[in-house]
């Protein structure tokens, strides 16, 4: 398209517009150079390897289980018969296999109390205290002991003429309970072993999370005269509800998945027994690794409706304080 002026010379007009077209074109994506394509490239190439890991020791395990719950596999044969749903119906119609979730009902309660506790002692220690790195240490201290080593050392602890038999006859208080011995005791035993392993791990987390507060914020809290307890409820307690909620999660789960200490220190025996002890024995002990393959998916499934559930009811809100 041209144009003619006065003088009679005729301009071109579109040739501008062509060329940045063609300028445009050649930064397409068919015209990237090697390093754009590289660099774009470069995270998915580091994503690769976890990737990887994550497929294969995660998902293609939990794939090959819910097939399994589906069949009557003994876990040594090649032969795989497909069942359909039956594991499943016998999970929820055979009482023996889930009386045994009442027991975790002990372990629910403990972790409620182990996060009271927690909470409790890194509020206390956030502030200025003589010892307060030793104390934090002596909290802290049982969640690295391995939880074999854990079971074992109360197992003698509570054994009859024990280390608690001992404590309390020091105390002049004679007993010949079998801590161990029935289902009440034996529970509260086990549970109380898992408080005092597991309140260092919420302790850290607490604690991290009450640090990462600004000074300022106490600091203008005690010029208008807050309490220690005000200053827990309006500025503590807001700022660590999002690590409050993971370690709800983590309490419930852990509740729902408990092995360690009560297999050791039991072997599921005095109604001791709780889910994952008894998948462990479906699946080794009598040979069902369909029946127990099938327990594993409906506790996971449990576990996943009780974590939607809670982030349902208590959403992760962005707090600023400031």
């Amino acid at each position: 398209m041209t144009r003619t002026t006065e003088a009679g010379e005729k301009t071109h007009l579109a040739a501008p517009a062509r060329r940045t077209t063609t300028a445009a074109s050649r930064t397409g994506p068919s015209h990237r150079s090697p390093g754009q394509l590289l660099r774009r490239a470069t995270p998915w190439l580091f994503l690769v390897a976890p990737l990887a890991l994550l497929i294969t020791f995660t998902y293609v395990p939990v794939a090959n289980m819910i097939y399994y719950s589906f069949t009557d596999w003994d876990g040594i044969s090649p032969d795989r018969h497909f069942t359909g749903s039956d594991n499943y119906v016998q999970i929820f119609t055979r009482p023996e296999l889930f009386r045994v979730f009442f027991v975790s009902l002990y372990y629910l309660a403990a972790s409620g109390l182990q996060i009271a506790v927690a909470l409790y002692f890194a509020t206390v220690l956030s502030f200025n205290l003589r010892f307060r790195n030793l104390f934090k240490g002596l909290l802290f201290f049982p969640y690295l002991i391995n939880g074999v080593a854990i079971g074992f050392v109360f197992l003698y602890f509570f054994q009859d003429g024990g280390t608690l038999d001992s404590v309390l006859s020091w105390m002049g208080a004679e007993t010949d309970h079998a801590w161990l011995g029935d289902p009440t005791s034996a529970n509260t035993s086990l549970a109380g072993v898992s408080v005092w392993r597991f309140t260092g791990l919420n302790f850290v987390l607490f604690l991290g999370a009450i640090q990462s507060i600004p000074g300022e914020l106490y600091e203008a809290a005690q010029l208008d005269g807050a309490t220690r307890w005000q200053q827990f409820r309006h500025i503590i307690a807001p700022s660590i509800k999002p690590i409050l909620s993971l370690s709800i999660i983590l309490a419930v789960s852990g509740s729902l998945a408990v092995f360690e200490i009560p297999y050791i220190m039991t072997g599921g025996a005095t109604g001791t027994s709780t889910f994952v002890i008894q998948t462990v024995k479906l699946a080794f002990q009598f040979n069902k690794t369909g029946l127990a393959s099938a327990a594993a998916v409906v506790l996971l499934l449990i576990i996943l409706l009780i974590t939607w559930v809670q982030r349902r009811l208590v959403p992760d809100d962005k707090v600023d304080l400031v």
